[in-house]
């Protein structure tokens, strides 16, 4: 099978793939899909994207968590926004959560569309996702969810870095994925360095959440690959 690798730099741009036989990693670093391979991680039973904050309200009469973040913030009369740390064991073990974000969830919807599957990719589930992938029979593309359909540098870092883990067990990269990769291995020794350099980076400076950023970047301390199942994000191997 001709397995391609390639990166949609922005969902701005998702329309000119076609994904109908390829595995989608959903890419927020900053903050969303941490918190959802972290919450996942943490024994979450599962976690529900949904698009606007008005449909995460409408699941307010069950038991579930309800998190909204918009521009960087935790929208008001909500449990959380997308803060790693509010995703932690005591607080997620057990739960579903409701999440609406800024950008991560939005890339979500858009991959479901018309993708074979759509997985949750971070640094912290990095090794895991690698391995995983690799052991697919799949073309895989790496969907990064920018900043309200702009590029932009820490989730391009990302995909950057699964390029160059996945280098040997695939037959076609396209230019995107190959500076990607090239700016990977710049920014790799030193990320939150490189990042300093990143607007949204210098946006979240601002809601003094220097210690998001830092756990965001961590590279392999979870096992769990969010995949979608239906309307929920699930661990794979978890049934629903």
């Amino acid at each position: 099978m001709h397995k391609r690798i390639e990166v949609c730099l922005t969902p701005a741009l998702l329309h000119l793939y076609d994904i109908k036989e390829s595995i989608v990693v959903v890419i927020d670093v900053l903050r969303a899909t941490s918190s959802i391979v972290y919450g996942i991680d943490n024994g979450a039973a599962g976690i529900i994207p949904v698009a606007h904050v008005e449909d995460c309200m409408a699941y307010a009469k069950e038991d579930f968590l309800l998190a909204a973040e918009r521009d960087g913030e935790v929208v008001k009369g909500y449990d959380f926004g997308n803060s790693p740390f509010s995703y932690t064991k005591n607080k997620v073990a057990g739960k579903t959560i409701v999440l609406t974000t800024t950008n991560g969830t939005k890339a979500l919807h858009m991959a479901r569309e018309s993708a074979h599957q759509v997985v949750v990719g971070s640094f912290l589930n990095l090794e895991a996702l690698c391995d995983w992938l690799r052991a697919q029979n799949r073309s895989v593309l790496l969907l990064c969810a920018g900043w309200k359909d702009q590029f932009n540098l820490e989730d391009t870092l990302f995909a950057g870095a699964v390029v160059m883990a996945l280098r040997k067990d695939f037959t076609h990269f396209d230019d995107s994925s190959v500076a990607a990769e090239d700016l990977y291995r710049l920014a790799k020794q030193d990320l939150r360095t490189y990042l300093h350099k990143s607007s949204h980076s210098h946006r979240l400076e601002q809601l003094n959440i220097e210690e998001d950023v830092k756990f965001c970047l961590q590279l392999s301390i979870c096992q769990a690959i969010p995949v979608l199942k239906g309307d929920i994000l699930v661990a794979i191997g978890q049934s629903r």
